[in-house]
Protein backbone atom coordinates (compact mmCIF):
# COMPACT_ATOMS: atom_id res chain seq x y z
CA UNK A 1 0.00 0.00 0.00
CA UNK A 2 2.84 2.39 0.90
CA UNK A 3 4.63 1.63 -2.39
CA UNK A 4 1.42 2.23 -4.34
CA UNK A 5 0.91 5.60 -2.64
CA UNK A 6 4.51 6.57 -3.43
CA UNK A 7 3.95 5.66 -7.09
CA UNK A 8 0.77 7.74 -7.23
CA UNK A 9 2.56 10.74 -5.69
CA UNK A 10 5.47 10.31 -8.11
CA UNK A 11 3.13 10.10 -11.13
CA UNK A 12 1.22 13.18 -9.98
CA UNK A 13 4.44 15.15 -9.52
CA UNK A 14 5.70 14.08 -12.95
CA UNK A 15 2.46 15.35 -14.47
CA UNK A 16 2.34 18.63 -12.51
CA UNK A 17 6.08 19.44 -12.81
CA UNK A 18 7.34 18.03 -16.14
CA UNK A 19 10.45 20.27 -16.10
CA UNK A 20 11.86 18.58 -13.00
CA UNK A 21 13.89 15.40 -13.36
CA UNK A 22 12.49 13.29 -10.51
CA UNK A 23 13.90 9.97 -9.36
CA UNK A 24 11.70 6.85 -9.29
CA UNK A 25 10.74 7.16 -5.60
CA UNK A 26 10.61 10.97 -5.52
CA UNK A 27 7.67 13.39 -5.46
CA UNK A 28 7.22 17.13 -4.93
CA UNK A 29 6.10 18.07 -1.42
CA UNK A 30 6.33 21.89 -1.65
CA UNK A 31 6.48 24.35 -4.54
CA UNK A 32 7.77 27.69 -3.25
CA UNK A 33 7.31 30.87 -5.28
CA UNK A 34 8.25 34.47 -4.63
CA UNK A 35 5.74 36.84 -3.04
CA UNK A 36 3.40 38.87 -5.28
CA UNK A 37 4.62 42.05 -3.57
CA UNK A 38 7.70 42.03 -5.82
CA UNK A 39 5.54 42.17 -8.96
CA UNK A 40 3.65 45.12 -7.50
CA UNK A 41 7.02 46.82 -6.88
CA UNK A 42 8.17 46.23 -10.48
CA UNK A 43 4.99 47.73 -11.94
CA UNK A 44 4.93 50.60 -9.41
CA UNK A 45 8.41 51.59 -10.60
CA UNK A 46 7.29 51.34 -14.25
CA UNK A 47 4.22 53.48 -13.50
CA UNK A 48 6.39 56.05 -11.72
CA UNK A 49 8.68 56.33 -14.77
CA UNK A 50 5.68 56.70 -17.10
CA UNK A 51 4.20 59.45 -14.90
CA UNK A 52 7.52 61.36 -14.87
CA UNK A 53 7.76 61.09 -18.68
CA UNK A 54 4.15 62.20 -19.09
CA UNK A 55 4.67 65.23 -16.84
CA UNK A 56 7.81 66.13 -18.79
CA UNK A 57 5.89 65.98 -22.06
CA UNK A 58 3.06 68.12 -20.65
CA UNK A 59 5.49 70.74 -19.31
CA UNK A 60 7.36 70.92 -22.60
CA UNK A 61 4.11 71.09 -24.62
CA UNK A 62 2.87 73.98 -22.46
CA UNK A 63 6.11 75.91 -22.92
CA UNK A 64 6.73 75.61 -26.65
CA UNK A 65 7.87 79.21 -27.07
CA UNK A 66 10.89 79.33 -24.83
CA UNK A 67 12.68 82.10 -26.74
CA UNK A 68 14.47 83.41 -23.66
CA UNK A 69 16.20 80.07 -23.02
CA UNK A 70 18.92 78.21 -24.87
CA UNK A 71 16.42 75.47 -25.80
CA UNK A 72 13.99 76.50 -28.52
CA UNK A 73 11.25 73.97 -29.27
CA UNK A 74 9.22 74.20 -32.44
CA UNK A 75 6.42 71.96 -33.74
CA UNK A 76 8.81 69.62 -35.59
CA UNK A 77 11.10 69.07 -32.62
CA UNK A 78 8.04 68.60 -30.39
CA UNK A 79 6.78 65.83 -32.72
CA UNK A 80 10.15 64.07 -32.53
CA UNK A 81 10.14 64.49 -28.76
CA UNK A 82 6.69 62.90 -28.53
CA UNK A 83 7.85 59.95 -30.65
CA UNK A 84 10.88 59.55 -28.38
CA UNK A 85 8.75 59.62 -25.23
CA UNK A 86 6.27 57.09 -26.65
CA UNK A 87 9.24 54.86 -27.53
CA UNK A 88 10.38 55.20 -23.91
CA UNK A 89 6.86 54.21 -22.78
CA UNK A 90 7.19 51.02 -24.85
CA UNK A 91 10.66 50.32 -23.40
CA UNK A 92 9.39 50.81 -19.83
CA UNK A 93 6.43 48.45 -20.39
CA UNK A 94 8.68 45.86 -22.05
CA UNK A 95 11.09 46.21 -19.10
CA UNK A 96 8.20 45.61 -16.67
CA UNK A 97 7.14 42.46 -18.53
CA UNK A 98 10.72 41.15 -18.63
CA UNK A 99 11.25 42.01 -14.95
CA UNK A 100 8.05 40.19 -13.98
CA UNK A 101 9.05 37.09 -15.96
CA UNK A 102 12.53 37.04 -14.40
CA UNK A 103 11.07 37.53 -10.92
CA UNK A 104 8.53 34.71 -11.41
CA UNK A 105 11.17 32.36 -12.84
CA UNK A 106 12.77 32.09 -9.36
CA UNK A 107 11.21 29.11 -7.58
CA UNK A 108 12.09 26.23 -5.31
CA UNK A 109 10.79 22.68 -5.26
CA UNK A 110 11.08 20.59 -2.11
CA UNK A 111 10.76 16.89 -2.81
CA UNK A 112 10.84 14.05 -0.32
CA UNK A 113 14.62 13.74 -0.99
CA UNK A 114 15.94 16.99 -2.43
CA UNK A 115 15.60 20.77 -2.64
CA UNK A 116 15.71 22.01 -6.24
CA UNK A 117 16.17 25.76 -6.66
CA UNK A 118 15.72 27.44 -10.04
CA UNK A 119 17.23 30.93 -10.10
CA UNK A 120 17.15 33.61 -12.79
CA UNK A 121 18.80 37.03 -12.43
CA UNK A 122 18.51 38.26 -16.04
CA UNK A 123 17.23 37.15 -19.45
CA UNK A 124 20.34 35.05 -20.01
CA UNK A 125 21.63 34.22 -16.50
CA UNK A 126 19.94 31.27 -14.83
CA UNK A 127 21.00 28.39 -12.65
CA UNK A 128 19.66 25.28 -10.95
CA UNK A 129 20.90 24.18 -7.52
CA UNK A 130 20.07 20.73 -6.20
CA UNK A 131 20.63 19.87 -2.54
CA UNK A 132 20.17 16.49 -0.93
CA UNK A 133 17.96 17.03 2.13
CA UNK A 134 20.13 14.73 4.26
CA UNK A 135 23.03 17.17 3.74
CA UNK A 136 21.11 20.13 5.17
CA UNK A 137 22.13 21.10 8.68
CA UNK A 138 19.89 24.08 9.35
CA UNK A 139 16.62 25.47 7.94
CA UNK A 140 15.53 28.97 8.91
CA UNK A 141 13.40 31.91 7.83
CA UNK A 142 14.67 35.44 8.38
CA UNK A 143 13.26 38.93 8.05
CA UNK A 144 16.08 41.46 7.88
CA UNK A 145 14.40 44.82 7.29
CA UNK A 146 11.35 46.93 8.09
CA UNK A 147 10.15 46.29 4.52
CA UNK A 148 10.21 42.53 5.21
CA UNK A 149 8.12 42.95 8.37
CA UNK A 150 5.64 45.35 6.77
CA UNK A 151 4.94 43.09 3.80
CA UNK A 152 5.34 39.75 5.61
CA UNK A 153 8.15 38.48 3.39
CA UNK A 154 11.63 37.20 4.10
CA UNK A 155 14.46 34.84 3.22
CA UNK A 156 14.42 31.06 3.51
CA UNK A 157 17.93 29.79 4.35
CA UNK A 158 19.26 26.26 4.18
CA UNK A 159 22.80 25.53 5.33
CA UNK A 160 24.58 22.33 4.30
CA UNK A 161 26.93 20.09 6.23
CA UNK A 162 30.64 19.97 5.38
CA UNK A 163 31.07 22.70 2.76
CA UNK A 164 28.96 25.02 4.93
CA UNK A 165 27.20 26.42 1.88
CA UNK A 166 24.08 28.48 2.52
CA UNK A 167 21.28 28.39 -0.04
CA UNK A 168 18.81 31.27 0.09
CA UNK A 169 15.39 31.90 -1.41
CA UNK A 170 14.42 35.58 -1.21
CA UNK A 171 11.02 37.32 -1.26
CA UNK A 172 9.18 34.36 0.21
CA UNK A 173 5.84 35.05 1.90
CA UNK A 174 6.05 34.43 5.64
CA UNK A 175 5.75 30.64 5.83
CA UNK A 176 3.18 29.05 8.09
CA UNK A 177 4.21 25.40 7.94
CA UNK A 178 6.85 25.32 5.20
CA UNK A 179 9.89 25.54 7.50
CA UNK A 180 8.43 22.81 9.74
CA UNK A 181 7.73 20.58 6.72
CA UNK A 182 11.26 21.07 5.32
CA UNK A 183 12.82 20.46 8.76
CA UNK A 184 10.78 17.27 9.14
CA UNK A 185 11.83 16.05 5.68
CA UNK A 186 15.48 16.80 6.52
CA UNK A 187 15.12 14.82 9.76
CA UNK A 188 13.49 11.86 7.95
CA UNK A 189 16.19 11.82 5.26
CA UNK A 190 18.99 11.93 7.83
CA UNK A 191 17.34 9.15 9.83
CA UNK A 192 16.93 6.91 6.76
CA UNK A 193 20.43 7.84 5.59
CA UNK A 194 21.91 6.62 8.88
CA UNK A 195 19.97 3.34 8.61
CA UNK A 196 21.27 2.79 5.08
CA UNK A 197 24.85 3.46 6.25
CA UNK A 198 24.58 0.90 9.10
Amino acid sequence: MKDELAQVKHARSMKDYPDIDLEADEHVVLHLKRSRIGIIGIWAMAAFCIIILSLSLILIANNINLNETVLVINDTSLSYLRIGIFALYAIIIAGGIIGQNIYNANEMFITNHRAIQKSRSSLFANSTNIIELRRIEDVSFRQESLFDHLFQIGILRMSTVGEETTYTFRFLDTPNDEVKIISHLVYENKKHGKRDDD
